[in-house]
């Protein structure tokens, strides 16, 4: 007879439970020589797809459900290897189709966790039940009210957008931007509630220069983000395409970013902090404007109140090479890390590349703690009326010094307006020129048509 500690055998080959966490203890029992378990070697041959092997265990008496000290059964094993032979073999010999490990993960979510498509098809023809989303409610009248149904969207010729974040649908008619979230939020409770503020503060959003949000998926999996679909693409990929702008067209680029952190950063009661403010998460519209998006990293709160992380800088999904300071080097922060970031953007749309474009982005963050910052090498009149000091200014190493963004817009604004009325003298400088030109003609004319004249007579 097997002894008690046999049968509770770690079956550690393959691939983990989806609902495990990555640095779980995945180490085997035992040494060379141990008696294995009938029920382990049933998830070992599970694993390497012997059907044959399989069928003589279960014909010689070993459970189809047997379970190892990690609750998992041969049809989680399958399922996370894609043998669709092997499950069908085991449901057919009368497997649990929704037996749940003790992580809560039943053979189902470790196929959605693994993308086994035909074994997601086979489970659920059996009866499996997808997971149920994190915050699904039991009461109809608790559902949001932003909530759509997922039914209602159509992936047909779907294309990857922004980064690969977000993807596009079809939604009653229009095109819109649905970002999904995958498996990892039944098992990452910190994922799960990163969802959740990412919603709470979509909601309370509402501003031409900011993404607008439409809906979401909280009812059923995948969950989703839905906001308005903008076909012009970020601003990352335009200046790829275009280089350094135009000074009229990147201050115009400035005021549409500034007028959207405005009123992120002036919003009541509390305050929203972009946190990852860069190229690739502004968005064009169809008229030539930006909108701010993805507000994945943003932060609620308070004003006047600051923010200090509850892990280390290094485990946070961001892109340093527009970062402040104080937030690489996991220091409390405040609303004045996207008035660094903006400056770095404003400059980039000026001198046509990023900032340090040939240096690694942890030695670029590395260098901002350092107190450098990109060089100026565009010509000095793209940097005239104060604009070189504004942007300097931004990304001052003493966050409280940073102007804030109505600040910024009043200087913004005072340099388009020279631009602009240096742009209309020019504009009446060429008119009277035109105008002088036409009428030297008309004497010249008028000249050679009267000697044309005396000569005849």
């Amino acid at each position: 007879m097997e002894s008690k500690s046999q049968s509770q055998s770690r079956f550690t080959l393959g691939k983990q439970s989806s609902g495990a966490p990555e640095n779980d203890d995945v180490s085997g029992s035992g040494g060379p020589g141990e008696v294995i378990d009938s029920g382990v070697r049933l998830m070992y041959l599970a694993n390497e797809g012997d059907l044959e092997g399989i069928q003589e265990l279960l014909d010689s008496g070993t459970d189809v459900n047997f379970k190892d000290i990690d609750e998992r059964t041969a049809l989680h094993v399958a399922a996370c290897q894609g043998r669709t032979d092997v499950i069908d073999l085991l449901l057919r010999r009368g497997a649990e189709v929704d037996v749940e490990d003790r992580w809560g993960s039943a053979p189902l979510a470790d196929a959605i966790y693994y993308k086994n498509n035909d074994v997601i098809k086979l489970l659920e023809a059996h009866g499996a039940r997808p997971p149920v989303a994190p915050m699904h409610v039991q009461n109809a009248r608790e559902v949001p009210e932003y909530e759509i149904d997922m039914r209602e969207l159509d992936f047909t010729d779907s294309v990857e957008i922004t980064k690969g974040t977000f993807c596009l649908a079809s939604w009653r008619g229009i095109l819109v931007a649905v970002k999904k979230f995958g498996e990892e939020l039944f098992t990452d409770e910190d994922k799960v509630e990163a969802f959740r503020d990412e919603l709470a503060l979509l909601q309370k959003i509402r501003h031409p220069n900011v993404v607008q949000f439409l809906g979401a998926v909280t009812q059923s999996t995948p969950m989703m983000i839905v906001t308005e679909y903008l076909p012009k693409g970020d601003l990352c990929a335009y200046l790829k395409r275009r280089g350094a702008l135009k000074l009229t067209t990147a201050i115009k680029f400035a005021l549409d970013i500034a007028r959207g952190m405005n009123y992120l950063h002036e919003h009541k009661p509390e305050a929203i902090i972009h946190r990852d403010l860069e190229p690739s998460n502004i968005l064009r519209d169809d008229s030539g404007h930006l909108k701010v998006a993805d507000f994945g990293l943003s932060k609620l709160i308070k004003v006047a109140k600051s923010i200090k992380e509850d892990r280390p800088a290094s485990c946070q999904q961001t892109s340093w090479r527009y970062v402040a300071p104080e937030v690489f080097k996991n220091e409390e922060y405040d609303i004045k890390v996207d008035v660094f970031s903006f400056a770095l953007i404003l400059q980039e749309m000026i001198e046509g590349c990023q900032p340090f474009p040939k240096r690694q982005e942890i030695e670029v963050a590395k260098g901002y703690v350092a107190n450098e910052r990109p060089p100026f090498r565009a010509p000095v009149k793209l940097y005239a009326h104060g604009l070189r000091e504004l942007i300097e200014d931004c990304w001052n190493e003493k966050p409280y010094k940073r102007p804030t963004f109505s600040e910024i817009i009043l200087k913004l604004d005072e340099i388009n307006n020279h631009l602009v009325h240096k742009r209309r003298w020019k504009v009446k400088a060429l008119k009277y020129l035109q105008k002088f030109e036409a009428i030297l003609k008309l004497d010249n004319s008028k000249s050679r048509s009267g000697s044309s004249h005396s000569t005849i007579g």
